[in-house]
């Protein structure tokens, strides 16, 4: 128990901050923001941007996103914009504002031009936020509109909007610039016409937390899951008492929550389904409310990902590039002692290439770790996606230490420390925060 609560007593003068300096800088009751996310994501894409948004005054309930399946757009277009359709319907009827502020990323921002092409509909958004994705020889529909460009991916001309705000961010990725403080500043600028209160998320003593279970990448719900969520040791993984805190039973919706975690302590969110190998994600502390968790689960790479009783498999997600091709600018991503971050796994600079997701485990079941070695089929071919052959012993039973370095910033390394749960039981996944505080 005193090691659950160890950390608590060093944040306190922190937490009181919000308190002190009073969270609520909107002038006025703002807009409604709805995000659609890209390829091969999810409104998780969004979760830092809306605790952002939050601690800048924003009520939860103006900030919304919008999911889809990427996967299938090219023959779902019109059911994903008669979607959009009713979700700003909605937010206008719940929140009685006359227009929305509409953000799209990558290929969000072809089914936001698709969606702005049609004058009725740009009617109902205010502003609107192209992160790096279309260009444009105008404003979409004539909307107000901020153009946000990654300025760490080659490109051969620089993109553009023609008549909107443009802006790029010198020394970002693809999916980087949608979730950094850098992107948030400049949208929340463009909204406003003044700076921030914050770009930092502010700190809860007693964060809510909600989000959704689901097939990924359709964002379907995984219906008849189950969820559970367990208090659990941040110094060894280990689960702490006999009975989880929360259960919930998953809809087809794919929705949990709410609930109430405290800041600082470890949790993880276990996802059973009969006859299936469980889910277990791991998150670093909670320390702002959260309403855009998300439980993706990839059914269609678990055939590629090897099981024994003998080794763990460990998929480590970041909503921000890793660079293993930077030289000092590098992430370290230490699992066990090894570093899993190198030029094969994680190169830089072309959207795709540079890897958020990276799985870990003992291809062809041998006992024996190649890093960095060739990257396993299908993961090669899928964009922001890659995998190394990493052994990771479930014997003894133990903990599997994951040490994190972000872009070489040595004091911002932190650990996560998880169990090493078989393969053949369970897959083990890892969320780290695509911020840094």
């Amino acid at each position: 128990m005193r090691k659950a609560f160890r950390s608590l007593g060093s944040v306190l003068a922190v937490l009181m901050l919000p308190l002190l300096l009073g969270v609520g800088s909107c002038p006025h009751q703002p807009n409604p923001v709805i995000f659609v996310h890209g390829g091969s994501g999810s409104g998780a894409q969004f979760e830092s941007q809306a605790m952002r948004f939050h601690s800048n005054g924003y009520p939860q309930s103006h900030i919304r996103v919008l999911e889809y399946d990427s996967s299938a757009i090219a023959t779902i277009m019109p059911a994903v914009l008669a979607s959009l359709d009713a979700l700003i319907a909605e937010v206008q009827a719940e929140t009685g504002a006359a227009q929305v502020d509409l953000m799209g990323h990558s290929l969000g921002t072809t089914v936001s031009h698709n969606f702005l092409a049609t004058p009725e509909r740009a009617a109902n958004v205010a502003h609107y936020v192209n992160i790096d994705g279309r260009t444009a020889g105008a404003p979409p529909g004539g909307v107000p509109t901020l153009a946000l460009w990654a300025g760490a991916v080659n490109r051969p001309v620089p993109p553009e909007i023609v008549g909107a705000t443009n802006v790029t961010i010198p020394d970002q990725e693809h999916v980087q610039v949608a979730t950094s403080k850098e992107a948030f500043f400049e949208m929340f600028h463009f909204l406003h016409g003044r700076a921030p209160f914050t770009t930092k998320i502010l700190p809860e003593v007693r964060p809510r937390v909600s989000g959704r279970v689901t097939n990924f990448p359709q964002n379907t719900g995984l219906d008849g899951a189950t969820l559970e969520v367990w208090w659990i040791d941040g110094n060894t993984g280990e689960r702490i008492g006999s009975t989880p805190r929360e259960t919930f039973a998953i809809g087809p919706d794919g929705n949990f929550g709410p609930f109430k975690v405290w800041y600082g302590l470890h949790y993880e969110f276990a996802v059973l389904r009969d006859g299936q190998v469980s889910v277990n994600y791991f998150y670093e502390p909670f320390i702002h409310s959260d309403n855009l968790v998300r439980l993706n689960v990839a059914g269609g790479l678990a055939p590629f990902i090897t099981q024994s009783d003998d080794h763990s498999a460990v998929t480590i997600v970041r909503n921000k590039e890793f660079w293993g091709d930077r030289g000092a600018a590098n992430d370290v991503l230490s699992v066990n002692g090894t570093d899993v971050i190198n030029p094969t796994s994680a190169p830089s600079g072309t959207v795709g290439a540079a890897s958020v997701s990276v799985f870990l485990f003992d291809v062809g079941v041998d006992g024996v770790s190649n890093v960095p070695g060739p990257i396993p089929f299908p993961f090669g071919p899928l964009a922001f996606l890659t995998a190394q052959d990493l052994f990771i012993p479930t014997d003894p039973p133990g903990t599997v230490s994951v040490e994190t370095v972000p872009r070489g910033d040595f004091g911002a390394a932190r650990t996560v420390n998880v169990p090493n749960l078989p393969s053949s039981q369970s897959r083990v996944v890892i969320q780290l925060n695509d911020f840094e505080q």
